[in-house]
């Protein structure tokens, strides 16, 4: 409470003020509330996970708070797990699903209730009340909008022990990593608790109707952060990436949650650094500007899109050549995602074209299925072509091999095809004029039923293209 800091102006409170901060409050309960729209949907994953433990308890946490320095925290976001069983995005709360004795399991969602005006944690707490943070859905209201009973989140570390108590034989998995004290209340197997954090990274790898939709929405207000930050390119010339950061940042927070991931707003050689997230660069005319970012919708659901700009809206010669090479893989990727292919078919499509290139412009020594079986590429290319997306950006991260990079696509996954050429500025291997040059061609692909659909097609894709978008943003009317 901001009464304990050791130097607060207020370090005691009078009767007179606590009965004071006591009366005379509304009542701010809301009745005429509705199941939110992902109810249905979390409560079919909740259904789906459950018969497959079945006759087990599985604990579900979202996390805590994390300190970002003395008493400021980062700003909260759920763990992924929580959030696809239950839409909620509350700290520090706990999914229980408790098997009954018919079978199934009954759920409930553990939450912070509303801040007690009778004791003034309302007014006192810096960290969790109202006053400071702002309102909390009640617990009825919870209820209603989840669809599922919600009890305080205070009583769940014991209530889990006295079930625990009742039933000794009853297994019990959690998800680990996300909030330690609910941990150290259980005592539960490694292996076990990595076995249900795999189910729930699986049951994420095909998304339903309601998560496309989240995607296409998080795609549509990328594409619009890309056109902010194409529109303000000549202000990034005058300062600096950060300035090309803070624009599509503005998009992200405006019409959805945040940034997916840190963005990637990588200027000149910077765009040869697969992570540059420093952002701190020059943006000059005559170089290209790497830009990697995603909006996060509300819902949590991000998008990861890619699009490599002449930051003078005009590719030089050799600019072209190497993005035109990374469309080509990007487009031989993309053409093999369809439902029945290998995950690493788009993979290994976009690998042999760069390795194609690249024997033919004489910086590898062909011929170019020696190049591509060895690897020899990846010199130049560096990660894999893509990775699943949905509420993580890298989603399923923990999925099996046999389930992930060595299944099969299958309809309603959604996936990145994000190949690229990277020419370090020190690289004595190549000529001088390729140095410091680096490209990266994203999109975010929907496996249907007869082949695929680009949900972040609102961008293009070819040099060309992407020469007559910019000027259509920068040229005055």
């Amino acid at each position: 409470m901001y009464r304990d800091r050791k130097n607060s102006l207020s370090p005691t409170v009078s009767a007179e003020l606590a009965e004071l901060m006591r009366r005379g409050w509304a009542d701010t309960e809301r009745r005429d509330l509705e199941p939110a729209e992902q109810s249905p949907y979390a409560a079919k994953r909740r259904a789906a996970l459950c018969a497959r433990f079945p006759g087990e308890r599985l604990v579900v946490p979202a996390g805590n708070l994390k300190v970002r320095a003395n008493d400021s925290h980062y700003h909260f976001r759920p763990s992924s797990e929580y959030v696809h069983l239950t839409g909620d995005q509350s700290e520090d709360a706990v999914l229980v699903l408790e098997p009954r004795a018919d079978g199934g399991h009954a759920a409930t969602a553990y939450l912070l209730p509303r801040s007690d005006r009778e004791t003034g944690e309302f007014w006192q707490d810096a960290a969790k009340g109202e006053l400071w943070v702002g309102r909390r859905n009640s617990l009825a209201e919870a209820a209603t909008l989840l669809g599922l009973p919600c009890r305080d989140v205070r009583l769940a570390a014991a209530e889990l022990r006295a079930a625990v108590a009742a039933a000794p034989t009853t297994p019990t998995r959690v998800v680990r990593g996300y909030d330690a004290g609910l941990e150290a209340a259980l005592d539960t197997d490694d292996a076990r608790d990595t076995e249900l954090k795999t189910a729930l990274s699986e049951m994420r790898l095909v998304k339903d109707e309601w998560e496309i939709g989240e995607l296409r929405k998080a795609c549509d207000a990328t594409v619009r952060g890309f056109t902010d930050v194409v529109r303000e390119l000549a202000t990034a010339v005058a300062t600096s990436e950060r300035w090309i950061e803070g624009t599509f940042f503005r998009r992200a927070r405006l019409e959805g949650n945040d940034v997916g991931y840190g963005s990637i707003c990588a200027a000149g050689e910077h765009a040869t650094i697969m992570h540059w997230v420093r952002n701190d660069g020059e943006v000059r005319p005559g170089d290209l500007l790497l830009l990697d970012a995603g909006v996060e919708a509300r819902t949590l659901y991000t998008a990861d899109v890619t699009r490599t700009l002449p930051v003078d809206g005009t590719f030089t010669p050799l600019q072209r050549r190497i993005y035109d090479a990374v469309y080509e893989a990007q487009q031989a990727g993309i053409d093999a995602v369809r439902p029945g292919a290998r995950y690493r078919d788009f993979h290994e499509a976009a690998q042999r074209r760069l390795a194609e290139k690249l024997v033919e412009w004489g910086l590898l020594e062909g011929p170019a299925e020696r190049v591509h079986r060895l690897g020899l590429q990846r010199r130049f290319t560096m990660a894999g072509t893509g990775h699943m997306l949905g509420l993580d950006v890298h989603d399923c991260a923990t999925a099996r091999r046999q389930a992930y990079v060595d299944g099969t696509l299958r309809p309603g996954m959604v996936l990145t095809v994000e190949p690229g050429l990277y020419f370090q500025p020190d690289d004595l291997t190549v000529p001088a004029e390729y140095r410091g040059v680096g490209v990266r061609i994203e999109d975010d692909i929907l496996v249907t039923a007869d082949g695929n659909e680009n949900l972040s097609a609102g961008l293009p894709r070819t040099s060309t293209g992407i020469e007559t978008w910019m000027r259509s943003l920068t040229t005055p009317e």
